[in-house]
């Protein structure tokens, strides 16, 4: 028996991202399934039909049924239209709306510059980002807000501020308090799997945050995300062939977060025997789930 080249790729990305195939779906053709998938979801517009459904994961994935952000809202302002990434699973644009709502409530902050979330129907991006293929991430600018009513050129010029010196081992003279409580705010929401700023934000908030700290958990430090802080959530009901990150450790995270900054500004010399992995080309749809290529048209 023949076996595809394209279909042996689905069925490989089908068993390391654990995604039930459905029953019925038909095999993707060997030319299909190699294009390259950035291009074809790149190219989609507007969402599909159906109920909300993530499929797969943040980094091989896709999404149906995708609700879009508002570009204004009484307390947040979509940023990067032309990008056309302010879609998601409702639950990250319900997310969203409440994170805002509190943070203009609880912090100094008027509320959030949102930044890229998902395209359309999800999937690999033309270009930015890695992740955000299912529909739960998102960026959250370091700039606080002055008002929402921004132009559609003004949504395009209007730029963030880094928040970080040191290279990322230390905070900048743009980090303020409020930008902790509006990070406490993210990270307490029991939707969140986790939160991604430079280590040096993390070591600051470990070094000053009181009282109840189980957020800090939820904050884990990562190269660059100075300018803006990600946010991801957990898969949500009813979404069966979502993948989960495996959760963050036990733990606040600081002793790693304090490493993290550490090596910033003392590099340990290089290890002799790494090997680099080697370089891969853009993710084609036959390494996608299956379901992610009936997705695509109409």
């Amino acid at each position: 028996m023949r076996v595809w080249p394209g279909l042996l790729a689905v069925a490989l990305a089908l068993v390391a991202g654990c995604v039930p195939v459905r029953e019925g779906l038909p095999p993707l053709d060997a030319t299909v399934s190699g294009q390259e998938a950035r291009l074809l979801f790149g190219a989609e517009r507007g969402a599909s039909s159906g109920a909300p459904e993530v499929i797969g994961g943040y980094s091989r994935g896709c999404l149906a049924g995708a609700e879009r952000l508002a570009e204004t809202g009484p307390t947040w302002a979509a940023m990067r239209l032309s990008r056309n990434r302010n879609w998601g699973h409702p639950e990250l644009v319900d997310y969203v709306q409440d994170l805002s709502a509190r943070v203009a409530a609880e912090t100094p902050w008027r509320g959030l510059y949102v930044g890229d979330m998902s395209q359309p129907r999800g999937g690999p991006m033309l270009s930015g980002h890695v992740s955000h293929q299912s529909g739960l991430d998102v960026d959250i600018w370091m700039l606080p807000p002055t008002r929402f009513d921004l132009s559609a050129a003004e949504r395009e010029s209007l730029s963030s501020i880094s928040t970080r010196s040191a290279g990322g081992a230390r905070v900048g003279e743009s980090w303020t308090p409020a930008h902790m409580e509006v990070m406490r705010l993210a990270a307490s929401d029991p939707r969140v799997a986790r939160i991604f700023v430079f280590p040096g934000a993390k070591v600051w908030m470990c070094d000053n945050a009181t009282g109840d700290r189980s957020w800090l958990r939820n904050i884990r430090p990562a190269a660059g995300h100075h300018y803006h802080f990600h946010v991801r959530l957990s898969c949500p009901a009813g979404s069966p062939g979502c993948v989960n990150q495996d959760p963050p450790p036990p733990g606040d995270g600081c002793d790693e977060a304090r490493q993290w900054a550490a090596n910033i500004l003392n590099p340990p010399p290089p290890d002799p025997d790494y090997e680099p992995p080697p370089p891969r080309g853009p993710l084609t749809l036959g390494e996608l789930p299956r379901q992610c290529a009936a997705l695509l048209g109409g």
